[in-house]
């Protein structure tokens, strides 16, 4: 039995849900998210809460009815209060400048690394050492928090490159001398 999926969701204020056959809208004061459920899922709506149901014990229905309790409760969140993640820009020269839509990052190329903002996703640049990506959609969020980190992972001699903020690096010991 899934724990999870059997958990009503509360609505936040100023969030509105609206199920029409298989299609879940969730309206807010940050945005609107839409999402196709699994035909096996059925979602109600009642009381200011949301309840996930599947129509049987298959295992692939288990495994799809807390899937969708937690997508409809992270689109309830994020349309009533942002999602955000933190990224740390550590290196000699290594530094992130919004100018624009664009985030300009400076990470020992021969050219800087400019990536253009996705629809629904913003960038904060705090300091030159920091970056924030900001959404409704946690999805989105996070796979562009994950691109923003290939454009330069941090290595494991140095530490050097672009980290999550609550990411520990495991440092390794360089080479050792003769003796």
């Amino acid at each position: 039995m899934s724990r999870i999926g059997n958990l009503p969701i509360t609505i936040a204020n100023g969030v509105e849900v609206k199920v029409d056959g298989q299609k879940v809208t969730v309206k807010g004061p940050k945005g609107t998210l839409e999402r196709e459920i699994h035909k096996n899922i059925k979602v109600t709506v009642d009381n200011g809460t949301v309840k996930v149901e599947r129509i049987n014990d298959e295992p692939a229905n288990k495994s799809l009815h807390g899937l969708t309790r937690t997508l409809i409760s992270n689109m309830i969140k994020g349309t009533s209060e942002e999602f955000t993640r933190k990224l740390e820009v550590n290196g000699v020269g290594y530094r992130a400048q919004k100018q624009g839509k664009k985030l300009v990052l400076h990470l020992g190329y021969s050219h800087p690394v400019e990536m253009e903002e996705p629809e629904g996703i913003t960038f904060e640049v705090p300091n030159p050492n920091e970056i924030i990506v900001k959404g409704i959609d946690k999805e989105k969020v996070g796979q562009m928090a994950a691109v923003i980190r290939t454009k330069r992972p941090p290595e494991v001699y140095r530490g050097k490159g672009i980290k999550y903020a609550e990411e520990v690096i495991r440092r390794k010991e360089g080479k050792a001398g003769k003796k």
